[in-house]
């Protein structure tokens, strides 16, 4: 019985569980009136790794799926799933799972690698499954390459596009030799040889190239033996704490060195604790400080708000909600989280664009297997025309498949990134100084002293007004001496701050050429002597005076008068001042003085008005502050003497001055830099400006002079050339017309010969079809079709990849990371 009892309960329970599992395959098979059909995404996200990047893309990505798959604008009848491995960015290791992705069900209708190494396994093999490759961090030069990848799309930008920032960098800083080592790995030696070529264009010498493997030990030593001081660094972020563990022990770091690195490490990246090098932290921190890196911007500056319905801000929130906590500066791939995020979308955009020509077709995305042809070449042509608005910018893709962006720079300050301009290669366009480093170079700790020297000013206002009628007689010669030293310590910071400014630009930056090497060693400890020997002088003369000549109070007495009415009384009119005995020679001193000051302020602002210096990048604000103090001051000081009897006017037009002038200057010096600091997306300085217009005469024109001498030898050499490859035409077109003559047998052979066309320059039609196996492409002329997915080099462009960039693949300038 005990065993019929266990028979009938295993049965029960068999019968539950296939009853549970037959509504699950029911609940969860396609039907469209049930539910949505599922699209498969087979990825592949580096956990681990030399560029751990999944550990933040692929919760962008899933968020991305998640928002996508709630649209009902968006692939309103499907819903896309993502299937995904840890590649550990190893191409070994990818291999298999990629195997695994194509031979395990079910059917994938697109793959999204992460690694370069992986990217080039994935997309070389994609072509023989006809798989659209879409790639979110891939930045190796080599994939841009239609012949090899002719499926393959990234929304992460080429290496090469890092190249001419680079190159633009060393032409501003005037370096003519530089060093470079690197991680011997495709995507790295791509990107050096592309260096290479365009620092040679640029009259720039590599003098030292070195390489390594795994350990970096004997380049770093090279570059120690051969005086290497400009040098260019690319590898992995593992491979970074290693070469910086060597640079440590090698003192290849500090005032005389500059490191230009990759951008897209984890923030903290040299604070991460390795076991594979014998650093420590501090070590580390101590290496690296002071290195520029260059990276593309990966997160949408301004606050729009694109396909998604999110502006950039907003994602990072979701983000950061999605990390649960983490510490992004400790989590791989970060910075390229937007791009993964923005590739989910550019595919399913591409997806949904896809329908309506599949149905026309009689196809359905949900038909898509590993030998369809059409449904692959349909989702190319999507992904090919792509342009909308996301977090990380406007997304579009080149001929090549690339994504097109903008560089940022930055430079390790004291152990965190900071922002130091944006570069612009397509349009050749630096853009210097970005919100903090802009009001970093402006001298902070003066624009603090200008600050209180301007609120002592304001608050000599209240003891200006004060009388006898305020306070007891016996205190009043305190208010006074109060005041005067309120004022004068009020307009020795503020002005001071501000004539230090000029004046150190001035003795810099219009010197001759032979003292130009101090520009660069400007140091602040100067700037703030500067201003406490003007503050030393007002406080050891104010000093001198109240010791020797104190202020005290003394009575004016007026004429009486006669009140209103029948009254036996008179009104004795009396006026409370504060004076010395030698009133007059003090204030002739500190007039003397201060107006000496002001007159000097007012020349070497106009001196400097045309000067662009980085290290006080804000000193026409500050002469444009210093005029209007000082037409101020030499108005406001006889006017005062002269109306030293009537007591309201001497007072309101003395308050009116200090509080004009100290707003005046305080929003000429402070509203910019807050207006920076609020608009975070505006980051173009006055800086830029400057370099637009060309108004930093005496800094740029001897480069511009130098520039246009090149340009001009140039275009001398390639006139020449056309001027003799001209003469070369015409005599080849007098010996072929001589030829012609001699071989004219008759008038009407010549007649044929004549209205025979030549061969003409247009391809064959026929070589604009696909290759064998390949479907014709649609009548519709504004799609294009991916290349061949065989072995031939042949590739397929239709009109509308023309039409859209008014130009022939072969003619579309190529944007480099």
């Amino acid at each position: 019985m005990a065993a019929i009892g266990k028979s009938l309960r295993q049965l029960s329970s068999g019968h539950i569980a296939l009853r549970a599992s037959l509504t699950l395959l029911f609940l969860s098979w396609p039907c469209p009136s049930l539910g949505k059909k599922k699209l498969y995404i087979g990825a592949l996200f580096p956990m681990s790794g030399g560029w751990p990047g999944g550990q933040a893309c692929l919760p962008s990505a899933q968020m991305a799926l998640d928002l996508v798959n709630n649209r009902t604008d968006i692939l309103p009848d499907y819903e896309l799933e993502l299937i995904y491995y840890d590649s550990m960015c190893d191409p070994g290791e990818s291999t298999k799972l990629l195997y695994d992705l194509l031979y395990t069900e079910p059917i994938k209708t697109v793959l999204m690698p992460g690694c370069s190494s992986v990217s080039t396994l994935v997309a070389e093999a994609a072509r023989m499954w006809n798989l659209i490759v879409l790639s979110y961090g891939s930045s190796s030069p080599a994939l841009s390459n239609r012949n090899r990848f002719p499926t393959f799309f990234r929304t992460h930008p080429s290496a090469t596009l890092h190249n001419p920032t680079r190159v633009r960098l060393f032409q501003k800083w005037k370096w003519t030799k530089i060093a470079t080592i690197q991680q011997t790995t495709e995507v790295f030696t791509s990107t050096l040889d592309d260096l290479e070529q365009r620092v040679k264009e640029a009259g720039i010498e590599i003098s030292v190239r070195q390489s390594f493997l795994t350990d970096p030990a004997v380049a770093v030593k090279n570059l120690k033996r051969q005086d290497a001081r400009i040098i260019v660094g690319l590898f992995y972020e593992t491979e970074a704490r290693k070469v910086f563990c060597e640079v440590f022990k090698e003192k290849l770091y500090g005032k005389k060195y500059v490191w230009f690195l990759i951008g897209w490490y984890a923030d903290n990246w040299f604070k991460i604790k390795d076991p594979s090098i014998n650093c420590t932290i501090e070590n580390m921190t101590e290496a690296v400080e002071g290195h520029v890196t260059t990276e593309i911007v990966m997160l949408n500056p301004e606050t729009v708000r694109g396909a998604s319905n999110l502006t950039s801000q907003e994602f990072l929130g979701a983000l950061m909600n999605r990390l649960g906590g983490k510490n992004p500066e400790e989590t791989g791939g970060f910075q390229e989280a937007p791009l993964a995020y923005d590739a989910v979308w550019a595919l399913a955009l591409a997806l949904n664009k896809t329908v309506a020509p599949l149905k026309a077709k009689g196809r359905r995305l949900e038909d898509f297997n590993y030998n369809n042809h059409d449904i692959t070449a349909e989702i190319y042509r999507a992904l090919n025309t792509s342009s909308f608005e996301g977090v990380s910018g406007h997304v579009v893709f080149d001929a090549q498949g690339s994504r097109m962006a903008m560089t940022l720079i930055e430079q390790l300050q004291g152990g965190s990134y900071k922002k130091i301009g944006y570069y612009d290669s397509s349009q050749k366009n630096l853009s210097w100084f970005g919100n903090d480093v802009w009001i970093g170079n402006s001298q902070p700790y003066l624009n603090n002293m200008t600050a209180v020297g301007c609120m002592m000013a304001l608050a000599a206002v209240f003891p200006l007004g004060i009388d006898g009628h305020h306070i007891h007689r016996s205190q009043f010669p305190v208010v006074c001496q109060f005041r005067l030293w309120l004022l004068g310590l009020g307009f020795s910071l503020a002005y001071g701050s501000m004539f230090t400014k000029i004046w150190w630009v001035h003795n810099l930056f219009t010197k001759k050429e032979e003292k130009k090497e101090k520009r660069k060693h400007l140091e602040p400890w100067k700037l703030y002597a500067t201003v406490g020997v003007l503050l030393a002088i007002d406080v050891l003369s104010l000093m001198i005076w109240q010791i020797v000549d104190p202020l005290h109070i003394t009575v004016e007495k007026f004429t009486r008068e006669a009140p209103k009415g029948d009254l036996d009384v008179l009104i004795q009119p009396l006026l409370e001042h504060c004076t010395s005995e030698k009133m007059n020679t003090w204030l002739g001193v500190v007039y003397g003085y201060k107006g000496l000051l002001l007159l000097l302020g007012i020349f070497l602002a106009y001196e400097t008005k045309s000067v662009s210096t980085e290290k006080i990048n804000d000193h026409r604000a500050v002469g444009m502050a210093i005029y209007n103090v000082a037409v101020l001051c030499m108005i406001t000081a006889p006017v005062t003497m002269i109306l030293t009897s009537q007591q309201d006017a001497s007072f309101a037009f003395a308050a009116l001055a200090i509080v004009f002038s100290v707003y005046i200057t305080l929003v000429v010096l402070f509203v910019p830099k807050m207006r920076r600091l609020i608009t975070r997306g505006e980051w173009q300085s006055e800086q830029q400006d400057t370099l637009k217009t060309g108004s930093s005469t005496n800094n740029n024109d001897e480069e511009k002079s130098r520039q246009l001498e090149r340009e001009n030898r140039e275009l001398q050499k390639i006139i020449q050339e056309k001027e003799q490859r001209v003469s070369e035409l015409r005599n080849q077109l007098v010996e072929r017309q001589a030829l012609r003559n001699r071989r004219r047998p008759s008038s009407g052979t010549n007649q044929n010969h004549s209205n025979s066309s030549p061969p003409s320059s247009q391809p064959d039609p026929k070589s604009l079809l696909p290759p064998p196996g390949y479907p014709n492409p649609a009548s519709d002329n504004h799609s294009s079709l991916p290349p061949s997915f065989s072995n031939s080099s042949n590739l397929y462009q239709a009109d509308s990849k023309i039409s859209r960039n008014h130009c022939h693949n072969s003619q579309i300038p190529l944007l480099y990371k």
